[in-house]
């Protein structure tokens, strides 16, 4: 069996474990952006927890922003309006897919709680296994997803 095989299938029966979702709210939709059935993306955590408080950090529905048609949630009205300033800043890479998956192509969904920041960029990961996966080569995995990302972001998950 490849490594890839071996990591794909590590990442896709971790699920069917009760883990976590394979992927996406909708398999079948092409949308570049991991969002759940209410429209949030990141699974409705703030996107500058990550950065400002060194964690992964639940949003409230008081304070909302949407940008490129998906609504994020903040835990305070002063992250959202850092955000609304200059989203692409705390954005997760790939449309808030997992970050390892993309290195092999594939559209997976995420466990908001397995992350990490390189280069200023947030990258999540399906569960903490794949974090852990990812970080043995993250630098060659970035490179691979960036490849990646371009020719899949429009395409549905179960297309991959």
């Amino acid at each position: 069996m490849s490594a890839k095989s071996l990591l794909i299938g590590l990442i896709l029966t971790v699920p069917a474990l009760g883990l976590g979702p394979v992927f996406a709210f909708d398999p079948a939709s092409p949308a570049p952006v991991n969002v759940e059935a209410s429209g949030a993306g990141l699974k409705g955590y703030d996107p500058l927890g990550y950065f400002n408080e060194g964690k992964p950090v639940e949003g409230q529905p008081a304070f909302t922003a949407v940008h490129d048609g998906t609504m994020y949630l903040f835990a305070s009205d002063a992250n959202r309006d850092t955000f609304i300033v200059a989203p692409e800043r705390y954005l997760p890479e790939y449309g808030g897919f997992c970050a390892l998956a993309m290195s092999f192509g594939k559209k997976v969904d995420i466990d908001p709680t397995a992350w990490k920041i390189v280069g200023g960029k947030l990258y999540v990961q399906a569960n903490h296994r794949a974090a852990d996966l990812w970080a043995q080569d993250t630098a060659g995995n970035i490179s691979k997803a960036d490849d990646k990302w371009a020719t899949v972001k429009d395409k549905a998950p179960n297309e991959l």
